[in-house]
């Protein structure tokens, strides 16, 4: 079993990206996924580790929006970290209800990794291996920009200057932010794992990364490995410009079909278990 698993090849080896309004929308929005391709043996003791460490991420996100748990094992390479972070503006109700979500769809979309890592608009829910816990982590996940405007250096100046804003220390080393300006609006936030100065630091390099990247977009999302930055302009939406229609259409029919034959696969496997277990008591056709 590999004990090495990091976000770039995390990402690299299944990634699944649906953007919305690049601003705060539904909590359950999905944004992206990834999982390990290495898989641990069903029934061994990495599966019971996995499972109490999700059912510890789900069971405290029902009092806090941010913590990390570490199962520890006799064999290293079945100790287990783990962590959820909800966004700082959730009660606890949606926080809880936004982690069970995603836990339940990483569930589905990571069966018997060794790894996987899930964001929802409202958490991010991850587990490992290896430890990724106060590791300071720049890689880039996910980006993406809304249509092009006309060029306008008023409203340019104003976007700029609320990222600008978020990624400047104020003193309180608050991990979520927003700010806004006119109808601009941004909001951020760093994985609590991370230092006061690591979260500016990483923060920082995203706002830059984006501003470079998006232009004159009248919205963009980046999403680093443990930061991330999104404005919008007010009616505004991370479709045309960048994105691909077509391509987020074929996203959502192959989720929608992972999703289906996992369960089909699941539903025939109980048949087959009753149809064996019928056959064992005679009462299959001669």
């Amino acid at each position: 079993m590999s004990r090495t698993l990091t976000m770039a090849p995390l990402i690299s080896l299944l990634t699944i990206a649906l953007l919305t309004t690049p601003a705060i929308s539904s909590v359950d929005t999905f944004v992206y996924g990834g999982c390990s391709q290495v898989k641990y043996t069903p029934g061994s003791p990495y599966e019971s580790n996995v499972n109490s460490l999700l059912t510890s991420l789900v069971n405290s996100a029902t009092f806090t929006i941010y913590n990390n748990f570490t199962i520890k094992s006799p064999t290293s390479e079945d100790t287990l970290y783990g962590l959820f972070q909800c966004r700082g503006d959730l009660s606890n109700g949606d926080c809880a209800s936004c982690v069970a979500r995603a836990v339940s769809q990483l569930g589905t979309l990571c069966l018997d990794s060794t790894g996987g890592a899930l964001q929802l608009d409202g958490c991010f829910v991850k587990y490992d291996n290896t430890t990724f816990l106060g590791v300071e982590d720049k890689t880039e996940v996910l980006k993406k920009c809304g249509p092009l405007i006309a060029y306008d250096s008023d409203e340019l100046n104003r976007r700029d200057a609320v990222m600008d804003y978020l990624a400047t220390s104020d003193g309180s080393s608050k991990p979520f932010r927003i700010g806004g300006s006119g109808d601009i609006s941004a909001v951020a936030q760093c994985v609590q794992d991370l230092s006061a100065s690591e979260c500016q630091d990483c923060l920082s390099e995203v706002v830059g990364r984006l501003k470079t990247y998006c232009g004159a977009a009248a919205s963009g999302d980046m999403y680093l490995a443990k930061c991330y930055v999104r404005f919008s302009k007010a009616g505004a939406h991370s479709h045309g410009g960048n994105v691909d229609h077509d391509e987020n259409d074929e996203v959502e029919k192959t989720l929608a079909i992972l999703v289906g034959l996992i369960a089909g696969v699941a539903l025939l496997i109980v048949f087959l278990a009753f149809l064996r277990k019928a056959c064992g008591k005679g009462k299959c056709d001669k």
